[in-house]
């Protein structure tokens, strides 16, 4: 990032911290989207992107007295608060809900006199389920954040707490057992 750039949003995190809410509206239009790009790579819906971004936010506002400049750029230290955020808004129970209710919407688009609707699907995702349930807790939790989460190797390691060598090692693991378990 450009150290002219960097700066500026520190010295905007800053003011921020003292109150100034034109520093706080400029600090948002500068990152705000970048900052929902990474809720919607890891939402993957644009409506819980936007929630999590204004929650964000507000955390922005009432904690940027926190932000320390000697240990991270403003933009390191805001996308940190957006990924915490979107992890925690995955596992919250709204989220829950709002999957089943958009399964139930989905099986009611499927007409039953559509030849194609979707039966090996349905079939391939049970199988799916099934293997997934094999796996051992750290493989099934690598393969979640990998995979759904988009995280990387080295992520996954800090977020577990565990070395990127183990990490790989379960997920490649995991990947045999489940070509082997659906019989790809």
């Amino acid at each position: 990032m450009d150290n002219a750039l960097t700066e500026q949003q520190v010295s905007l995190m800053q003011a921020v911290a003292k109150g100034d809410r034109r520093a706080f509206e400029q600090l948002y239009r500068l990152t705000s989207p970048h900052l929902f790009a990474v809720a919607l790579r890891m939402l993957r819906q644009h409506h819980w992107a936007e929630e999590v971004l204004h929650d964000c936010f507000i955390t922005v506002w009432s904690k940027a007295d926190t932000y320390n400049a000697t240990l991270s750029s403003p933009m390191t230290w805001l996308t940190h608060i957006v990924r915490n955020r979107c992890i925690d808004w995955l596992r919250s129970g709204q989220v829950r809900n709002a999957r089943h209710e958009e399964e139930y919407v989905d099986e009611l688009l499927v007409q039953e006199h559509d030849e194609q609707n979707n039966w090996d699907d349905h079939d391939q995702a049970e199988r799916l389920r099934h293997c997934l349930a094999h796996l051992s807790n750290d493989q099934r939790q690598s393969i979640a954040l990998a995979y759904y989460q988009g995280m990387s190797y080295s992520d996954i390691a800090d977020w577990l707490k565990q070395p990127v060598g183990s990490v790989k090692s379960w997920i490649r693991r995991a990947m045999d057992h489940l070509r082997e378990c659906i019989g790809l």
